[in-house]
């Protein structure tokens, strides 16, 4: 007797040796100036009811609704007060558990590892032919096929614990699996330094907490629903903080202007089929083009029959993943320094080649990062500030992994146009044939006519296609001018990167 029970959040019931008491609709835990509430007052083995709300921290209030509980109820005054003091007492203990309960929850989840997990991301971080051993531990989490995109993109969401995060954006055609990859790499970074958005406002971005998206993975499904934050995302990327000012009335009614500020740095990543669109947003990451290949629909369909004949094994899958989640618990901020980036060059085809060379800067440092229990620890003289060194075998692994990339940012086409293009060419070339009709080639390749059309349009601007013969009225004929100019820039960059390389390692044997 006489005590709170809470067990029901939207009823709680006091009971004494006279009066049944339910609060209803629970407490408010934001206002505790006040402790309004909704009773349900009756005399036990009783139907008489009464139902009133009530500041129980108004004494006038309590005082006249006591008066009206003895009238109705037929009991003295003393009891009621005593009751309603009795009550207002456990009412405001529990409103205070919910309170630390509420702070409790409200802080970020961060997992302990405990001696077995360490010792285990330990060796996997000391173990040689780490990114391959990486990626083939990412295979066997649940990602198939895209053996570069998958590697590249965990590389780039470990990079959000530096100072100079990477981002990037998955391209591709609708249900080809840009999301898919997303989502399944994402699952090997912590819950807790990761924010999953699918929709949100515009003004929602400047209400984090000032640091909450410090060093975090901001994913975001799809970027076509989600313009209204490409700015402040694009804000946050380049300058590692936003700031917006609103006016804001204090306690006393007076109008003041104060400024919300949310620090970064933070890594984006989102997924879109229009390259186009977000060129301003490309400028700042790295395009990865979603394999669409025939042999990659045949690996997706297989990984699907296999799912379904229950010939996975998921606890596997699971175990990797936790294994990679607790190697990214694993890595600590250090600074990387790379004593070799001033003989680093890029290919004078790439576009926009001041923002392309930080990325690739930044790629090598991303990858000296994760490396970091590899590297021996060293000490500014003049700051003592820790840091870790680049070597030869980063730089030749980011080589590997970002010809592609570069190759894309040197190409006259976008992805989607590009792509179009090397399957006439295979097209063309498997036929014998040296000229074309736009009817034949969307029959063929089963293009959408409109797609087909600007793709048209951007071959003939880039003079790699042109009209032999026809009309507006019976159609044009057209053959490709230039076979060999992927290949031929896809050859001066490997030239290029090799060459570097080599010339880097003589430097540094001699």
């Amino acid at each position: 007797m006489n005590t709170l029970k809470t067990s029901n959040p939207n009823n709680y019931e006091y009971i004494t040796k006279q009066l049944e008491i339910h609060i209803l609709g629970g407490i408010k835990t934001n206002k505790l100036e006040s402790l309004r509430i909704t009773l349900s007052v009756q005399k036990l083995k009783t139907q008489n009811v009464l139902r009133h709300s009530i500041d129980l921290y108004n004494d006038n209030q309590v005082e006249k609704f006591t008066r009206t509980v003895a009238e109705r109820l037929e009991i003295g005054t003393s009891e009621i007060r005593q009751t309603l003091q009795k009550l207002t007492k456990e009412l405001e203990n529990y409103r205070f558990l919910l309170i630390d309960k509420q702070t409790q929850d409200a802080q970020p989840y961060f997992k302990e590892l405990n001696i077995t997990e360490t010792k285990q991301a330990e060796t996997f971080l000391k173990s040689k032919n780490l990114l391959s051993k990486t990626n083939e531990l990412i295979g066997k989490s649940g990602v198939i096929g895209e053996i570069d995109n998958r590697l590249l993109m965990y590389l780039i969401f470990t990079s959000r614990k530096t100072n100079n995060p990477l981002h990037c954006i998955s391209l591709g055609s609708s249900g080809v699996g840009k999301t898919h990859l997303q989502s399944k790499v994402s699952e090997l970074i912590p819950e807790e330094d990761k924010v999953e958005i699918t929709v949100l406002s515009a003004n929602a971005f400047y209400y984090f907490n000032r640091t909450e998206l410090q060093h975090k993975l901001i994913l975001i499904e799809d970027l076509d629903g989600a313009e209204s934050v490409l700015y402040p995302l694009r804000e946050l990327q380049s300058k590692k903080r936003i700031t917006k000012t609103v006016v804001h009335k204090d306690t006393k009614g007076n109008t003041k202007t104060i400024h919300l500020t949310v620090e970064g740095p933070v890594s984006v990543a989102g997924c879109t089929t229009q390259e186009s669109i977000y060129e301003d947003n490309s400028n700042r990451n790295f395009l990865l083009y979603i394999d669409e290949s025939a042999e990659q629909d045949k690996r997706i369909m297989n990984y699907q029959r296999l799912i379904s004949a229950g010939k996975v094994n998921i606890t596997a899958q699971i175990q990797a993943a936790e294994l990679l989640k607790n190697v990214q618990r694993l890595l600590q901020p250090i600074r990387v320094i790379n004593p070799y980036a001033m003989r680093l060059s890029l290919p004078q085809s790439v576009f926009k080649p001041r923002r392309t060379n930080s990325h690739y800067l930044q790629f090598i440092e991303a990858i000296t990062f994760y490396k970091q229990l590899q590297r021996k620890r060293r000490y500014d003289e003049q700051t003592g500030e820790e840091y870790i060194e680049t070597n030869i075998e980063d730089i030749e692994e980011a080589n590997e992994l970002i010809q592609d990339v570069l190759l894309r940012k040197s190409d006259l086409l976008n992805g989607a146009c590009r792509s179009f293009f090397e399957m006439l060419k295979g097209y063309l070339k498997a036929n014998n044939q040296n000229t074309f009709t736009n009817a034949e080639i969307r029959r063929i390749l089963r293009v959408n006519p409109s797609n087909q059309k600007r793709y048209m349009i951007q071959l003939q601007l880039a003079d790699l296609i042109r009209k032999t013969k026809g009309d507006k009225r019976k159609g044009y004929q057209y053959e490709v001018v230039n076979y060999n100019d992927y290949e031929t820039t896809n050859k001066q960059i490997e030239t290029l990167l090799k060459t570097t390389l080599q010339t880097l390692e003589v430097q540094s044997s001699s």
